[in-house]
């Protein structure tokens, strides 16, 4: 048997509301999704303003980013990404249309080394993406250090 971290309701709200003030910080309007480990959905915020496509993209990108381990910028990333022409995964996205992001945005929630989640951020460009997203780690990092816990809290996140 195995013990496991879960998140929950309370940090993923955390989550959201840390994104959501950088947001605000750097001018962007986003939405916000948080999944768990199994890429359900348990919070999703679109900021007022947002892009109505905004939503979709964001679970898309949480779901991959918690299901593959791995920020889903990396599935493009030269030289080596999967997801690139001739490359082992080459066309994954296809897979399951709609729910796979190959894309900057999504981020594997990382708990002392286990993936318990995933947060996917969508309505700016690649950087402001990735700042949203990596003060929403940063924030559960924060949270969690009282308890003992590692967060990992940097972009490029492959487990």
């Amino acid at each position: 048997m195995k013990t496991v971290l879960k998140l929950e309701l309370e940090e993923a709200k955390l989550m959201i509301e840390a994104a959501k003030q950088k947001s605000a910080e750097i001018n962007v309007l986003e939405t916000i999704a948080i999944v768990d480990e199994g890429g359900n959905l348990l919070a999703l915020e679109r900021m007022n303003g947002g892009r109505i496509t905004g939503p979709e993209i964001a679970i898309a990108k949480a779901y991959t980013a918690s299901g593959h381990k791995r920020s889903t910028h990396l599935f493009n990333t030269e030289p080596n990404g999967p997801a690139l022409p001739g490359n082992e995964a080459f066309g994954i996205q296809h897979m399951l249309p709609g729910k796979f992001a190959v894309f900057v945005g999504g981020f594997p929630i990382v708990v002392n080394g286990e993936v318990i989640g995933g947060i996917g951020v969508s309505g700016g460009n690649g950087e402001q993406d990735t700042a949203v997203g990596t003060a929403a780690l940063s924030a559960l990092q924060q949270h969690l250090e009282k308890d003992g816990l590692e967060v990992i809290t940097e972009a490029d996140i492959k487990e």
